[in-house]
């Protein structure tokens, strides 16, 4: 009887250890705000649905819960309000965070197999098919 009383206090000591393991960053400051100007707002809101959340599945910094989406868009909002173009936030995200953050990436010297190999199959593809229709007539 004792053993099971020492365990079960031993348990319920325990018990409270996984909520303190959680997340415990705050979120964003800022995150939900909007800017007061609405062209600004459009604009930081047309920039962040091209922008790739880094702790999401695919999912823009726009629709995302995250933290780090929720920074990210402050980050956004703030250098709009700077005055900043929004390539040019695009850039420094891009430069800051690699191209996986951008949705629209560009032909570099690390992306371009991935824009040259489907073009590469397709030629080799239609080579195939050429020779193949030839033989038969």
């Amino acid at each position: 009887m004792k053993k099971l009383i020492s365990l079960i206090m031993a348990v319920s000591l325990l018990t409270p250890l996984p909520v303190t393991a959680q997340d415990t960053m705050p979120p964003a400051p800022l995150a939900y705000q909007q800017l007061d100007d609405p062209a600004q707002e459009a604009e930081a809101r047309d920039l962040m649905h091209t922008l790739r959340c880094l702790k999401c599945q695919s999912q823009s910094i726009a629709d995302s819960d995250a933290p780090m989406a929720g920074d990210m868009r402050h980050q956004v909002r703030s250098r709009i309000l700077a005055g900043e173009e929004p390539e040019a936030i695009r850039a420094w995200l891009v430069e800051r965070y690699g191209d996986y953050v951008s949705y629209t990436p560009t032909v570099s010297s690390t992306t371009w197999p991935l824009f040259a190999i489907p073009v590469l199959l397709l030629a080799i593809c239609g080579f195939v098919f050429a020779s193949r229709m030839r033989r038969r007539s």
